[in-house]
């Protein structure tokens, strides 16, 4: 009976290559990570988790932290890629010298086989310690011009399986009687506007009734304030995007997030709809419909 090979990514290369970025870019697309392994436990590690369904997707990076067992991992792929289970893809992160020397100097910190002596030779000494494994790689990545951002967005095309995720937006409506939303991008208080809880037949109701919705929308101070507001947001969300942003959340919030902040919620949502996909949620209302 034939077996339906696992893939493991073997993720190595140059120190300050973006190994660190790799790993987190992989995390997110669902592997399971083995940072720093020895290559020496590669088919043990295997063996542990070849036959359990919770490991869909396996990645194991290793660097020259392990100098002593680096010369192993050319002998641990062999055994693998004798495996009938496992099909290893290598994927190899290099940049160049100048790179990686303008890169040390920036975080401060040396290449494993810098503790003494120039930090270009140990980048060159380090780079032929690694020319076996980089001409069996599989994937050949150099980062030298590559943002971390960027980087990451190769990854995912390549080895996620799946189209990029589009952009979305989510628009939050909120009280500040109630805390603030730790995970907004952009906050706006709109307390400084009319506010619908003090006439009294519009108390009872939220934002998205439209009494309320036109009593706050049809202010002088809104209109002047939801136009700036929206330029702004034409204006920023390109920016996010190009960022490599995958979703913006805009929080609006009032006092007791029911009227104001859901009423301008409703409308920033029906607006922005028009370019992006936008979802929207109003966090407070559910205690004002609990209390009715």
């Amino acid at each position: 009976m034939s077996v339906n090979k696992k893939q493991l990514l073997i993720v190595t290369g140059m120190s300050g290559a973006g190994k660190t970025v790799a790993s987190h870019a992989l995390e997110d697309m669902g592997y399971f990570v083995v940072d720093n392994l020895p290559p020496t436990l590669l088919s043990s590690f295997w063996d542990l988790i070849v036959n359990s369904d919770d490991f869909k997707k396996v990645a194991v990076v290793v660097d020259l932290r392990i100098k002593n067992f680096y010369k192993d991992l050319l002998n641990e792929v062999n055994s693998l890629e004798d495996n009938s289970s496992v099909q290893t893809r290598i994927v190899f992160l290099d940049a160049s010298d100048d790179t990686l020397v303008a890169r040390y100097k920036e975080t401060r910190r040396v290449p494993p086989l810098a503790r003494s002596g120039r930090l270009l030779d140990a980048i060159i000494e380090e780079r032929r310690i690694l020319t076996g494994i980089k001409n069996r790689a599989n994937d050949i990545i150099d980062t030298s011009n590559l943002k971390p951002k960027e980087l990451e967005q190769k990854l995912f095309d390549e080895f996620s399986g799946k189209a990029k995720q589009p952009f979305s937006i989510e628009v939050l409506s909120f009280g500040f009687k109630y805390g603030m939303p730790i995970d907004a991008d952009i906050v706006m208080d709109v307390r400084f506007l009319p506010n619908p809880f003090y006439i009294p037949e519009l108390r009872p109701f939220t934002g998205l009734d439209k009494r309320v919705a036109k009593y706050v929308m049809e202010k002088n101070e809104t209109k002047v304030f939801y136009k700036k507001l929206l330029d702004l947001l034409e204006t920023a969300v390109p920016g996010y995007i190009k960022e490599g942003k995958g979703k913006l959340t805009i929080a609006i919030g009032c006092t007791g997030g029911q009227h104001r902040s859901v009423a301008i919620a409703q409308q920033l949502a029906h607006d922005l709809s028009q370019n992006y996909s936008v979802d929207i949620t109003h966090r407070e209302i559910s205690r004002y419909t609990r209390k009715r």
